[in-house]
């Protein structure tokens, strides 16, 4: 495994963060049993991956208590623990949203299912039109202040939202969030004109979120034929929608290149985005130890500038407008 710097700060971290959306129970994608899931964080772990990405809303906190499990024994100083706050945990008033009631309660929930002190990068899920930033920011400084949260981070808005947050911050002398989490993948690449713009340009760290674009891009599905029996596209619109033509053409192109290198769809997929200057970690959601050492040996799988850019050929740019430098 190699490391990385997230963003201008000075945090260390795998080229590779483990999402642990899939640790759990509710969805038939999930891991519902408990100590495989465990188990599989420790193969991670042992694997050089010191970043793991949670959320108090996954399976309403028991994703948290399952890393929580996996790294009370580990070696607290090498990990960097990264959840998110913003999603419904119970219903009623002030059960979800970026409110200062909400936020302090459910760190100190968050905290407490992680068997930790502190939480390195605490990050808001979504953005609140309820809230006014300036409250949600208040709020996390004072996490920074207090000890309890190192970092802060965001994910899933536009770029207008985000850089108010960034702006507000710098007048207010708030702590500014460090890192974005994006939908981002050789076929999702709105973010190009948008979120992934904005972090170039002020230093912050990216984690793009479904880099295999919800498992089409590892090659198990073929064009023209339904998802098999079990498969996440049966089930799941979210990976159905990536059966275009364009998209199909972006995958035959990832194939192609595999076999060149001897190596898998995924692998290729994540080697790709590692190209891309702005991307400091990839989440991947690996469900099997196959699966997350494929995932692993794309770290060190190098493409060719041309095997770049033939990946990317297909998708039709949204910026720069076509014919403008």
């Amino acid at each position: 495994m190699t490391y990385t710097r997230l963003g201008d700060t000075g945090l260390e971290v795998s080229q590779l963060c483990l999402g642990c959306m899939n640790f759990g129970s509710g969805e038939p994608w999930m891991m519902n049993d408990r100590d495989a899931s465990v188990d599989l964080i420790h193969e991670a772990m042992d694997l050089g991956i010191n970043f793991l990405d949670t959320a108090n809303v996954y399976s309403r906190g028991e994703s948290e208590s399952i890393v929580g499990d996996a790294v009370s024994s580990a070696r607290r100083e090498e990990l960097v623990l990264a959840t998110k706050v913003y999603g419904d945990m119970f219903d009623g008033p002030n059960g979800q949203g970026l409110s200062r009631k909400h936020i302090l309660d459910q760190v100190d929930a968050s905290l407490d299912r992680l068997g930790t002190d502190y939480i390195d990068l605490y990050q808001i899920h979504r953005w609140d039109d309820e809230t006014p930033i300036e409250e949600t920011l208040s709020a996390l400084d004072s996490l920074v202040e207090s000890g309890r949260v190192r970092y802060i981070g965001a994910s899933t808005m536009t770029a207008y939202q985000f850089t108010k947050a960034l702006y507000t911050s710098d007048i207010e002398d708030y702590e500014r969030f460090t890192c974005m989490q994006p939908e981002y993948s050789a076929v999702d690449r709105h973010e190009e004109a948008n979120l992934l713009e904005v972090c170039e340009a002020e230093g912050v760290g990216v984690i793009p979120w479904s880099p295999l674009a919800g498992g089409f891009l590892t090659g198990k599905y073929e064009r023209g034929e339904a998802p098999a029996e079990g498969l996440r596209a049966e089930s799941d619109e979210y990976t159905r929608n990536r059966f275009t033509d364009e998209n199909w053409a972006v995958l035959d192109e990832i194939r192609a290149v595999a076999d060149e290198e001897d190596a898998t769809p995924a692998q290729v997929a994540l080697a790709w985005l590692l190209e891309q200057d702005v991307v400091t970690a990839p989440i991947i959601g690996p469900r099997s130890s196959e699966h997350l050492r494929e995932n692993v040996d794309a770290v060190s799988l190098d493409l060719s500038p041309d095997q770049v850019a033939r990946i990317a050929e297909p998708k039709t740019p949204r910026w720069p407008a076509p014919g403008k430098d």
